[in-house]
């Protein structure tokens, strides 16, 4: 199964993690992990929100390619919108 990382730079990733969680939840399953991280699940497609000190890191595990495609923009521009005060960025890796 295609993977994929995402970084984003903020001093504030437990309150990103929890915002997507949030907005996310009323549409797909969501939970709150034990170490105070998110998982999304879109369908076939998972999403953990791994929140750290200085940077959120965003795992995505798709079906395919273009699965993974599609929720990397999904996630990462929603991301990026509630971010825009603070120029949030997300990288993705793809592995």
């Amino acid at each position: 199964m295609p993977t994929s990382l995402g970084r984003v730079a903020t001093d504030a990733a437990p309150r990103y993690a929890k915002q997507l969680a949030s907005h996310f939840g009323g549409k797909i399953p969501t939970e709150e992990t034990r170490d105070g991280g998110h998982r999304l699940t879109f369908q076939q497609t998972d999403v953990l929100l791994e929140p750290a000190d200085d940077h959120l890191l965003i795992r995505v595990t798709a079906p395919d390619a273009s699965s993974l495609t599609a929720i990397e923009n999904v996630v990462g521009s929603h991301l990026e919108r509630f971010g825009r005060r603070n120029e949030l960025t997300v990288v993705w890796e793809q592995s």
